[in-house]
This record gives C-alpha cells, structure tokens and sequence, in this order.
C-alpha cells in the first residue's frame, strides 16, 4: 500500500520579496535582452522552429532573437496548473500553486556509502535504494533521479535510472539526465507503457523531465531536441537556470535574475510554439558564487532571495515553478547544511513553490548522503508545521482546560491534552537528551538517520511493477542499447 504523501497545503504564512512593479521590471528587462541580445539555441530543428515564427536566427552562431510579442504570445498557451501523475493514482501531485512538494535531487556522482560510510562513484543499484527509501516518506513527494547510474552504458543510462525508480517507488518521477533524441523517444514510450495508454499519460503523466540551461544565455542542443520530444508528448518539461552571481550572471541579484529568466522563458517560450498547450515549469537554482573560490556556493543570502524571486517571475508567467532548495553545499549533513537547507527550503515555501528540489545531497549536489535525506525530511516537516500557522478556534484557545486547572496547577492529565498533544511537532534527529546522558552516550544524530534509513531499506517493500509491465520496460531499454551499439559499429567499419 502506497504511502499517503503529506505535502505543505496553502501556507497561512506569506512572504512577498518583489512588488509587482519589481517583477514587471525584470520581466521589461528580460524581454529586451531577448529581443536585442538574443540567446543561444544550438539545435537545428529549435532553429527552424524560431525562424517559422519569425524570430531572427542567426545560423553561424546559433543565436535566437525574439520579438518579445511572440515570446509573450507563446508563453500564454502554457497551461498556469496540471497534474504530475503517479503509478498510483493517490499519489497524483496537482500543481495548483496550493501545494509545496519536495523531492530529491541529481544528477549526483557520489555516495555516501549507506553501510561502510565511504565515499564512493555512483551505481544503479543506490538509484534502486534510494528510491525505494524516499517512497516510504511522507516528505517526499516525486523522485528526481537523485544519482549517475555510472555502471551502465551512457547512451542508455537515464532509461534504466527511469526503469528501477518505477520499481521501487509509486510517486512521480523527475528526471534531468534525458538529454538526447532516441532517450526521449524511449522515454515517452516508457511513460505511456507505466501510464497504460496514450490518452492516460497525457491526462496523469508518470514522468517530467527537466533541462539545464548553459548560462549565460544559452541551451544545451541535446536537451533542446530531448524536450522539444517530450513537450509533443505532452510530458511536463521545465528549464532551470543555474546562472550565478559575479560568473554567469551579473554581480547583482536583480542583473542574474534577468539573464535567467530570458533562459527559461525561451525555453518554455520554444516548447508551446512545437506544441501550445504543452505542460511546463519554470525551473531555477540561481547562486553566488563564492569569491574565494569561484564554486558554486549552494547556500546564502542571494540563494534564498533567488528561491522566492523565481517564484514570483513564475506566478507572474502562470507556470509552475521546480525549486533547487536542499541543495547544500555542506561536505557532510553539519551545521551549513542544516542553515542552508532551513533557510532556503523556508523561504522557498512561504511563498508556495510548488516543487522543492535537493534533499539528500551534499556539496552541491554532487555527493549523496542517507542521513542528509533524513535530515532534509526533518527540515521540511518543519516548515511543514510552521506554515500552518496558529489554530484560534474556541477549542484551540483551551478556555476550559485552563478553567479547569487555574492557578498553580498542570494539564498533563487533561482529556483536552491527550486529545491535542501529539499534534505537537516531534524530533526524530534532533538530540533532546539531558547533557549527563548525551555526554556519555555512544550514539548522535547522524547515527540515528543511517539507522531510520538502513530500516527502511530492509523492510519497505513498494507496490511491484505488473511482471508485464517491467518487461516491456526492459525491452524498450535492450531495444536502445542495440540500436546504440548497431550505431557504433556501423561507424566503425565506415
């Protein structure tokens, strides 16, 4: 039986970082540079797709500019709310902007080995585990495949991360890593066997796909053919910008929010001109970069700015926004992660984010970590409960409990407080344990995490694919690797 997802539902508290004026700004700018400066499209069917429309295509260098009334004209045909469907139905995630759902994140090439606790390279089996492990959470909502298969062949790898996530977990799955036309044509036909049918998989859609921008001002050509595929599909596809303060975006927060925004709104913008009406999200995991380094940070001031900014541009285009919000970029699950993740994840949420990407990851995201899952988990439960704000009902205002009890007394044995009492927001992590006995105890919270983790692992069993359905999965992925392989040799001899 599939476990019921518990996501943040209209958040009581709000929070408005950009005054209409600001974000009619950004949008203005945005819409200029789009149109004077152009962005990178280096695809040749994008290419024909934006110069049928009569947007200047400059061949040589693959720069797009766009009249911005065509831009605007096509980003009205995106629908403003959908549906992500789930293998099973209850699990199905409205994107109605009433909802904050979170998921794990990738495309990481590390891991934290769950029993040994060293760091190793990435394998299929830790996307199976992890999977399964975040099927069991009511925090997590959809499954963003969280790691590089690197022991499968390239040309195939995203199809199989796709093949054991629908294995393991009945929740919606988001993937980054179908970057080329024969994965996206496999991966539609993997969604439509999962789905049923055609007309299912268009109504509840299995599976997203989400695609990196190259900032600044540009798409990657591969990702641009994978999604132009899944937008026909009717496949929800978002773009993120992961543009950067000082580096691929300008010193300011407002200056990289606009050399953003011109990526993925012509991204998005490009989608609904192949198919109008196509499903889409804005996507985005704008930083600082950090100035003694040049890394990219993953936590700050401008990150959690970044976090309810983009939300407001995708209010204002009436899309859904997928937001990078756990994605510390802490070595181990220590106090950075736990500042950078509360406070990104807060900030990212009191303004109703309708997807929160990251949990489970380390610096950057490029490490995962069991215990930073479950310590994410916890993050997001508090926010949770904090956004829920404070009852005042008659009941809730305790008059005649406190009646009861007057001066002096206690409410411990209280019917009213054995009615309420475990509504109270409890720990799993965090080490309340008096001084004498936490001084002298072998065990501390990252131990407790593993724990909670390696239990899961052993005794969540999730609903099983059909035996039909999982074959048909595997044959569409030998399929590919045959074709990949014909491919190759043919190359070969010529």
């Amino acid at each position: 039986m599939a476990i019921p997802i518990d996501p943040i539902t209209s958040p009581k508290l709000g929070f408005e970082v950009l005054t209409p004026d600001e974000v009619r700004r950004i949008h203005e700018a945005t819409l200029e540079v789009v149109e004077t400066v152009g962005v990178r499209f280096p695809s040749e069917r994008a290419l024909d797709v934006w110069a049928a429309h009569g947007a200047t295509v400059d061949r040589a260098t693959q720069v797009v500019k766009a009249p911005r009334g065509l831009v605007i004209e096509a980003l009205a045909h995106a629908p403003a709310s959908y549906v992500l469907g789930a293998r099973d139905p209850s699990q199905d995630l409205p994107l109605d902007g009433q909802h904050v759902y979170a998921g794990t994140d990738g495309c990481g090439i590390e891991i934290i080995d769950i029993e040994t606790g060293e760091l190793r390279r990435s394998r299929l089996q830790d996307v199976a585990d992890i999977a399964r492990i975040a099927d069991a959470m009511d925090e997590v909502g959809f499954i963003w495949t969280p790691l590089s298969a690197q022991d499968m062949p390239p040309e195939s790898r995203s199809l199989h991360e796709l093949r054991v996530q629908w294995a393991n977990t009945t929740k919606h799955i988001q993937t980054e890593t179908v970057v080329t036309i024969p994965e996206a044509l496999a991966a539609v036909e993997m969604a439509t066997i999962v789905a049923g049918s055609e007309e299912v998989r268009r109504a509840r859609p299995p599976l997203s796909i989400m695609q990196c921008t190259t900032s600044p001002l540009g798409h990657d050509g591969g990702s641009l053919d994978a999604s132009m595929i899944a937008a026909e599909a009717g496949i929800p596809t978002g773009f993120m910008t992961m543009s950067s303060c000082a580096f691929s975006g300008p010193a300011t927060v407002a200056g990289t929010l606009v050399v953003g925004n011109a990526e993925v709104i012509t991204g998005l913008a490009l989608m609904e001109l192949v198919a109008p009406g196509a499903p889409v999200f804005y996507a985005a995991a704008q930083t600082a970069m950090d100035l003694r380094s040049g890394a990219y940070t993953g936590g700050g001031p401008e990150d959690f700015l970044f976090g309810a900014a983009t939300n407001a541009l995708a209010d204002f285009y009436r899309v859904p926004l997928s937001m990078g919000s756990f994605a510390t970029g802490a070595k181990l699950p220590d106090w950075q992660a736990g500042v950078e993740n509360s406070l990104s994840t807060f900030m990212a949420s009191i303004v109703t984010s309708d997807m929160l990407l990251g949990m489970g990851l380390l610096n950057g995201s490029r490490i995962w970590s069991y215990a930073q899952l479950m310590f994410d988990a916890e993050i997001y439960s508090i926010v949770r409960k904090t956004l829920k704000g404070i009852d005042v009902s008659d009941e809730a205002l305790a008059m005649d409990a406190i009646r009861e009890v007057g001066p002096n007394g206690d409410f411990l044995a209280l019917k009213h407080t054995r009615t309420h009492m475990r509504r109270l927001w409890q720990s799993r992590y965090m080490d309340r344990r008096m001084y004498g006995i936490w001084e002298t105890a072998p065990d501390r919270a990252p131990d407790w995490a593993l724990a909670r983790a390696r239990e899961i692992l052993k005794t969540h069993e999730p609903d099983p694919l059909d035996p039909g359905v999982a074959a048909a999965l595997e044959a569409v992925v030998a399929r590919v690797e045959r074709a990949a392989a014909a491919a190759a040799a043919s190359d070969g001899r010529s």
